[in-house]
């Protein structure tokens, strides 16, 4: 071989070999299929519902829940890293809304004591919801969601 081709040819060897890590290093680690992005919004009597969260539970055993923090109606999914969607398929969607005072809990962590499930359980059983209690279970939500291989966007007007 020729020190022209063999330098061409050590070239492109490196210039592969650095697209390949490049490519490497814009996938995540999860291990999961490809994800797609999944936002929307949530109203509870005509209003966004102020805070909360919103889950999708998979339909079918072995699929992979994806969350969400709820802020002000809106939402956007994550499954293994932040906003990274959900997998294509059904889902039942859960919403938990509440209004806890967690004042007494911020006390009792300024002290360092972190060991409050006492409190904890007083706290969460005054809360108030901002929803329905049906829609908090999988099983009681008549809300369901179909994500496709696609930008999804869906809007959820929960009922009494």
């Amino acid at each position: 071989m020729n020190t022209l081709r063999m330098s061409t040819w050590r070239a492109a060897a490196a210039l592969a070999g650095i697209g390949l890590i490049l490519v490497a290093g814009c996938s995540d680690d999860s291990g999961l299929s490809k994800r797609y992005p999944v936002s929307g919004t949530v109203t509870y009597k005509g209003e966004p519902v102020p805070k909360g969260n919103v889950s999708f539970i998979p339909s079918t055993p072995g699929g992979r829940e994806a969350t969400g923090p709820l802020d002000n109606g809106r939402f956007t999914l994550t499954t293994a890293t932040t906003n990274d969607g959900a997998l294509p398929g059904s889902y039942k969607v859960v919403v938990i809304a509440q209004e806890m005072d967690t004042t007494e809990l911020k006390e009792i962590a300024k002290g360092g004591q972190f060991h409050h499930d006492a409190k904890f359980a007083k706290a969460s059983a005054a809360a108030k919801n901002l929803v329905p209690s049906k829609y908090r279970l999988a099983d009681t939500s008549d809300q369901t969601a179909e994500v496709k291989p696609a930008s999804n966007t869906f809007t959820f007007d929960l009922k009494d």
